[in-house]
Order: C-alpha cells, then sequence, then structure tokens
C-alpha cells in the first residue's frame, strides 16, 4: 500500500517507496488519482480489521474444540 506525502524537494503530492533504506517519491499528477488512494486504503483498512476478526472467531472455535 503506498503511502502519500509531500515530496521535500518539489513540494508535490507523491507517493512514497523506501528500497534498501532509500525513500523514493513519485509525484501523483492527478487529484481523482489521489482520492482513489485514499478509498482503496480506507476499503482495505475495513478488510483487514474483518479478517482480523474471522481470525480471531476460528481461534476461540478451535479452542472450544
Amino acid at each position: 500500500m503506498s503511502e502519500i506525502a509531500k515530496c521535500p524537494t518539489c513540494g508535490s503530492t507523491s507517493r512514497i517507496k523506501t528500497t534498501h533504506g532509500e525513500i523514493h517519491y513519485q509525484a501523483v499528477q492527478d487529484d481523482d488519482a489521489l482520492k482513489k488512494i485514499g478509498q482503496m486504503k480506507k476499503t482495505l483498512e475495513k478488510y483487514k480489521s474483518r479478517i482480523e476478526e474471522l481470525e480471531a472467531e476460528v481461534a476461540t472455535l478451535k479452542s472450544e474444540h
């Protein structure tokens, strides 16, 4: 999942990617793209929390048997 931040060099909204300890910035050119990234992050977090709930429920069921 991409992290969004302001580029320290040019000030543009950018995606951050870390490779071998180096931070790379890739500019996001479109406000719609930024909005889509935000929506995807929210959706992913929603599913992630649901998966954690289901995993806890499965663990509970396993411990009962």
